[in-house]
């Protein structure tokens, strides 16, 4: 059989193709696109679905390059999770662009369903936020001319990126989408496993726009590439592949990716866990028919908030500069950063909340605000890991396994070590979520071990240990959290968690 294992992986700031070679799954060839952001109005985000298609063609037919269809056994894919797209199902035509992950524009059709924020949770184990599927796309449908009578006639199909891709990648023959996908939706029952009637209604969303939910590793039918056929046998989200891909494959695993957002995901077993902290439970993946659950916080802007020192600010020319600057501040500058560029995720959940700087003097400096940018995202990741041992009544690991653009900073993975008081481990291979998205298509394919053996083929590069004194960490965690509650808008100040 055919030894290697194309993955496609389709985010929020790139779309990458990598080929794996199996059962090892080492990168043999990748290839990459950057994807322009667009941004309507405050609060909005948006992606042209049609820039997407093109650049996976682009980065499938570089990739293969090293490769024939012949030798290429299977196809996973992983994307950028929540992002929604509603399109024609006779001509697969987007009718408007994608609405991001990040978009706000939904907060007040979010507040008006507040009432119910407790069935909701109930079901699908998230909160009720504009970050999930669910009011982007009734939003879509009360905003593009005629779609929701199209919708009722069943002409359009809606779906996250990885089921737009998939439809188009098969010429229209599959509207399907996994598990880890349908959860991310609010109108999936994470229970029962399958789309519920009552949050349909709620949120006004027709069912016949609704893919078919699938396993994460299951026959997504085939795609021809570069003159061959290709089977498509793998499908998550890029966060639960990124948690396959690190091997987080028993209960009390955990693992961070630190790109555009951070997310970081605790695997839970066959159980979900109703957070006490405003997590979120959701499907880690789903594997004959058996799902496992992962207890989740998003952090909104970790990378933004670099690329917000190099882009606006002209801090730095380019990302790696960071740590080194950060690393000429002194620890005592007194500046906090609140990078709230589009809200606050997990445990806060503020969409109106806006970035803000504490502590500038006449003597801040360079150094001292990228110090601070980098340090927001070890304070954040704090906050979700004493939500989390909250939630679990302690986390006896005390390991978390890094992946994403930022975990190649030294210094930012050495804060990180120190405030949170855990260990960090760095991968040798870094191409997590790609990684992830190969072993399930390859186990589909027979070529891949089940997961506790596939565990076994993981690596650390490094691992970074706590260095700093548990009084100087609680101090400094202390200045964050109030720095936040000055961030937040009025209304959610009063009352708002401390997480654990």
């Amino acid at each position: 059989m055919a030894g290697y294992i194309l993955a496609l992986d389709q985010g929020t700031t790139s779309t990458r193709a990598i080929l794996f070679a199996a059962p090892a799954l080492s990168p043999i060839a990748e290839a990459r696109r950057e994807l322009p952001q667009i941004y309507p109005a405050p609060g909005q985000v948006e992606h042209d679905p049609e820039t997407i298609w093109r650049d996976c063609l682009a980065v499938l037919a570089e990739t293969m390059a090293a490769a024939g269809p012949a030798e290429i056994a299977a196809l996973g894919m992983t994307n950028q999770r929540e992002t929604t797209l509603l399109w024609d199902r006779a001509t697969g035509k987007p009718l408007a662009n994608a609405i991001v992950w990040q978009d706000r524009r939904t907060a007040e059709a979010c507040a008006r369903l507040a009432e119910h924020e407790k069935l909701i949770a109930e079901r699908t184990g998230l909160v009720l936020d504009p970050y999930f599927s669910a009011t982007k796309l009734a939003w879509l449908l009360d905003h593009v001319e005629g779609a929701r009578t199209a919708a009722a006639a069943g002409r359009l199909a809606f779906g996250t990126i990885d089921c737009f891709l998939l439809f188009r990648l098969t010429e229209g023959t599959v509207h399907a989408t996994d598990a880890t996908n349908a959860s991310r939706t609010l109108l999936y029952d994470i229970h029962k496993g399958e789309w519920d009637d009552e949050l349909l209604r709620l949120f006004g969303i027709p069912r016949a726009v609704l893919p078919e939910i699938r396993d994460s590793a299951a026959d997504f039918g085939t795609t021809r590439l570069a003159g061959g056929r290709i089977r498509i046998g793998g499908i998550a989200g890029d966060q639960q592949a990124a948690t396959l891909g690190q091997a987080c494959v028993a209960p009390g695993m955990a693992k961070a990716t630190y790109g555009t957002g951070a997310f970081l995901l605790l695997n839970t077993g066959e159980r979900p866990v109703a957070s006490r902290n405003r997590l979120i439970s959701t499907v880690a993946w789903q594997l004959a028919g058996r799902r496992t659950y992962a207890l989740e916080g998003a952090i909104f802007n970790a990378g933004t908030a670099v690329q917000w020192l190099r882009d606006e600010l002209g801090v730095i020319a380019t990302a790696a500069e960071a740590g080194r600057l950060a690393a000429e501040a002194p620890a005592d500058s007194g500046v906090t950063f609140v990078p709230a560029f589009t809200g606050l995720g997990a445990p806060w959940w503020d969409p109106e909340a806006r970035g803000a700087l504490f502590g500038i003097t006449r003597a801040t400096g360079r150094a001292a605000i990228a110090r601070a940018a980098l340090e927001s995202v070890g304070f954040q990741t704090a906050d979700l890991l004493t939500a989390m041992a909250g939630d679990l009544g302690g986390w006896p690991e005390a390991v978390l396994r890094v992946d994403g653009g930022m975990a190649a900073s030294d210094w930012t993975m050495q804060f990180l070590a120190d405030i949170t008081g855990a260990a960090v481990d760095r991968p040798a291979v870094t191409e997590t979520t790609a990684r992830g998205a190969a072993y399930l298509a390859g186990l589909n394919a027979g070529l891949c071990p089940e997961p506790a053996r596939f565990a076994e083929s993981w690596v650390a590069e490094r691992r970074f240990t706590p260095a700093m004194a548990a009084a100087e960490r609680s101090r400094r965690i202390a200045d964050w959290q109030e720095a936040v509650r000055r961030a937040l808008t009025p209304t959610r100040r009063q009352g708002a968690p401390r997480p654990g």
